[in-house]
């Protein structure tokens, strides 16, 4: 894999390009990775979009959605998104940032749990992703990148319930409401997965329940958000060749306010609570119990300036705090301030800069700039470029988790990374979309448990250097009704570390990782495929084919969903089987 044969073909397709024509307007807007909402094809940072709320009755759950990107690597102790990793670009689960709805869901206690998303599965609208550090956007954790769940609209008066049942005594229910009354609008969803496991001590109940408010009044437009999670399940391997059991509980409110054009406050509160027993049938022998809180606040404004440019400034504040029987009590407080300058002339090319400056224990202690711009060289040509700076700080049990095999360190530096890209999307037909990124990732001081040995112990470290070196390619056709995208992503890293010494999760990336996927509907039937291949660091490779089929009546639509097609035998953290074989089958009352 080498960057240049790619940035000289771009050169190419730069230089025979016809004198550029202002592209015409899709209809995907973004809010993930930019300033303000924007069409998806004038971003000038790689960000994707997955649509859920149109497919849900195609996908299981959530995590299947997101095996769609081959840029996101997700590590899965269990399947229906009971404990997921979720990493972009080589970067570790901390160095990924999750949001709902623009609001920050990262775990101050552990990164294992910040996909605990209190979401019903078909209350999210969409999935958008953005690839690249995101540090000048939203502060701590977005080295490798963002991912942001947006709940969905309410659309009118309707109705909707789901009942479905397959193998390994999986059920599933889901309702939802939604309705307009006035200038307020209001969606409630409440969903429940349940399996007796595919192995002993495999279990799990996913119970999960939304509100999404939205009003209008004549001071700005007002969004309300609530949320709840509970999820038990039985943790086989999940930490060792222990017979564990764990329940984590999660709570989110969000408040977003507009005022008029220019002035907008957000607001939010996440609780999370984690119960782990090393051996479930003698809980008292070892456990842990930790809470963790956390609160956000924003104030932003925005100043156009002229026709072309629009200025943002804002201030950000942040608190943590956790109640724990192992990592003890601690809590921590941070400022930020930010200011940025968006620049879009005539939609032939833009220019975005920033500046973010957060602090922790002083004044100054993370500054992350940021600039990225994107140049329209023909009506079906864009290219792109952007250079940012990220940070991370520790997790609390980075800083002081103990147990005979894990040690935390209270020393740890924050993690800092430059992140380089350049990429271009090609539109030769109507019907064709072409999209190429190199990119470039350079950490510094990176966090991982290291030792001398590949089974522990390990004690939390800084990492002094590791770079990462990659390549993204897709290539997606539509025609009516059909949809079919080839993706790849290859990344190679470089580390500094000594000779001798083991590292649990930074070196565990996959080095190739490829996606094909179909949708396509004939009359009132609509399915789809997947086709995933993965190739980690020092693994052999494996591939996962995924399926479904659904006939969408006026008021009962019934599905049948397959996955693991080809029984293939892999583990995606390593000791943890994952499931064979599976199928799912149910109706949808609308």
């Amino acid at each position: 894999m080498h960057a240049p044969p790619l940035l000289s073909f771009l050169a190419c397709l730069t230089l025979a390009a016809q004198p550029p024509e202002p592209p015409q307007r899709r209809d995907v807007i973004i809010v993930t990775g930019t300033w303000e909402p924007l069409p998806l094809e004038e971003a000038d940072r790689a960000v994707n979009s997955l649509p859920a709320r149109s497919q849900s009755i195609l996908f299981a759950n959530v995590m299947d959605l997101l095996q769609l990107d081959p840029s996101l690597d997700l590590r899965r102790r269990a399947p229906a998104g009971v404990q997921s990793d979720l990493s972009i670009r080589g970067a570790t689960f901390g160095q990924t940032l999750v949001l709902l709805n623009g609001r920050r869901m990262n775990d101050p206690q552990s990164g294992h749990h910040s996909l605990d998303i209190p979401l019903p599965f078909d209350a999210v609208q969409a999935v958008e992703v953005l690839r690249g550090a995101g540090s000048t956007l939203y502060g701590s954790d977005a080295l490798g990148g963002a991912v942001n769940f947006i709940p969905a609209r309410p659309e009118g008066w309707q109705a909707r319930l789901r009942m479905a049942g397959g193998s390994f005594g999986t059920q599933q229910q889901f309702a939802s409401v939604s309705g307009l009354l006035g200038s307020v609008a209001q969606h409630l969803a409440v969903s429940r997965d349940f399996s007796t496991g595919f192995m002993p001590n495999r279990d799990y109940r996913h119970l999960a329940a939304s509100s999404h408010t939205q009003a209008k009044t004549r001071h700005g437009s007002t969004a309300i958000d609530l949320g709840y999670a509970d999820k038990p399940f039985g943790a086989q391997n999940f930490y060792g060749a222990y017979p564990s059991w764990e329940r984590t509980k999660t709570w989110f409110a969000g408040l977003h306010q507009n005022f008029n054009e220019r002035w907008e406050a957000a607001f939010s509160y996440r609780r999370h609570s984690d119960l782990f027993y090393l051996f479930r049938d003698n809980p008292q022998r070892y456990q842990n119990h930790h809470v963790a809180d956390g609160f956000h606040g924003s104030l932003r404004r925005r100043d156009p300036l002229g026709g072309s440019a629009t200025l943002f400034t804002g201030t950000e504040a942040f608190t943590d705090h956790i109640e724990s029987s192992n990592l003890g009590v601690h809590s921590r407080a941070r400022g930020a301030a930010y200011a940025a300058l968006d620049v879009r002339a005539l939609r032939r090319f833009s220019l975005s800069l920033g500046l973010r400056t957060e602090s922790y224990r002083g004044a100054f202690d993370q500054v992350s700039p940021s600039l990225a711009g994107g140049w329209w060289a023909s009506a079906k040509l864009k290219l792109r470029a952007s250079v940012s700076r990220a940070y991370r700080l520790p997790t609390f049990t980075d800083l002081y988790y103990r147990d005979p095999v894990n040690r935390g360190n209270a020393s740890l530096r924050p993690e800092t990374a430059w992140n380089y890209e350049t990429g271009a999307e090609l539109r030769p037909a109507e019907s064709w979309r072409l999209q190429g990124t190199v990119f470039h990732r350079r950490d510094r001081d990176g966090i991982d448990y290291a030792g001398p040995s590949p089974l522990g112990p390990w004690e939390a470290r800084n990492i002094t250097r590791l770079n990462f070196t990659g390549v993204e390619a897709s290539a997606a056709w539509r025609r009516r009704a059909h949809v079919a995208e080839w993706s790849y992503t290859a990344m190679r890293a470089v580390s500094t570390l000594p000779p001798g010494i083991f590292t649990k999760y930074v070196m565990n990336y996959p080095v190739h990782s490829g996606v094909f996927s179909w949708t396509g509907t004939a009359g009132k039937f609509t399915a789809r495929t997947r086709l995933g291949a993965v190739e980690r660091r020092a693994r052999s490779p494996y591939a996962v084919w995924d399926a479904a089929l659904a006939w969408r009546g006026r008021r009962i639509s019934p599905f049948l969903q397959a996955t693991n097609l080809t029984g293939t035998r892999y583990e995606e953290i390593l000791g943890v089987r994952m499931p064979g074989r599976a199928f799912l089958a149910g109706i949808e009352l609308h």
